[in-house]
């Protein structure tokens, strides 16, 4: 037993893959095509995507939103989730990256269930609530420019059901939370995970997978 979460090495990690991973094969070629990539830490682990599955799985999800698209592995990993009538509405401003995106979907056979919106995701938010859909999802997670975290929160909050739940990426931020001297993006995710930890309107848990994940249910 342990009074705290364990810390794992390599071949720990190796390990917890090895003996839970259940990764979807285009979900692997997609993982291994990014990692070439200039911006491949961008992309989430893959047992972080397996439990974002989960979680998808547990709430019943049908509608999703996802503010951050790069190469399309999370929401690859939620849209496989889904049931065939499931949705989500992914935001992001790169053609470029969400061009490689797209082919995996397709390659997935889910190309359907994802709504890419190339806008800034603001717009995209603020419009699907000028159209009445506040309370309509089940699930959003965040994972774009840090210093627009908060305003993103805002909006998802908004659009998401009673229940449902907004997962928060790099809230840990490789350890820059607890130092000093901190750049404005690391100032906006200090200011954010003190925001949220005394929000009543959700239930709260900082889950230390990847480079840290928020979840918070909206009561």
């Amino acid at each position: 037993m342990s009074n705290r979460t364990i810390n794992l090495n390599d071949a720990l990690y190796h390990y917890l893959l090895d003996v839970s991973l259940r990764e979807h094969a285009v979900l692997a070629e997609l993982r291994a095509a990014t990692l070439s990539h200039p911006h491949a830490s961008m992309q989430i682990a893959p047992e972080q995507g397996q439990f974002m599955a989960l979680l998808v799985k547990m709430l019943g999800a049908r509608r999703t939103l996802e503010i951050g698209v790069f190469t399309g592995y999370s929401a690859l990993a939620v849209a496989l989730a889904l049931p065939d009538e499931g949705r989500v509405i992914g935001c992001d401003i790169s053609r470029e990256y969400t061009d490689v995106a797209r082919s995996y979907w397709d390659r997935a056979g889910v190309g359907h269930k994802i709504d890419l919106r190339l806008a800034p995701a603001l717009e995209t938010l603020d419009a699907l609530i000028a159209q009445g859909q506040e309370g309509s999802f089940d699930f959003a997670f965040i994972d774009a420019d840090k210093t627009a975290y908060d305003a993103y929160y805002e909006r998802c909050l908004t659009l998401l059901r009673s229940g449902g739940v907004i997962a928060v990426d790099n809230v840990l931020w490789s350890g820059r939370v607890i130092m000093p001297g901190a750049d404005a993006d690391t100032l906006a995710i200090q200011a954010f995970n003190r925001k949220l930890h005394q929000d009543a309107r959700i239930d709260l848990s900082l889950v230390p997978i990847g480079d840290g994940l928020t979840l918070a249910r909206k009561r």
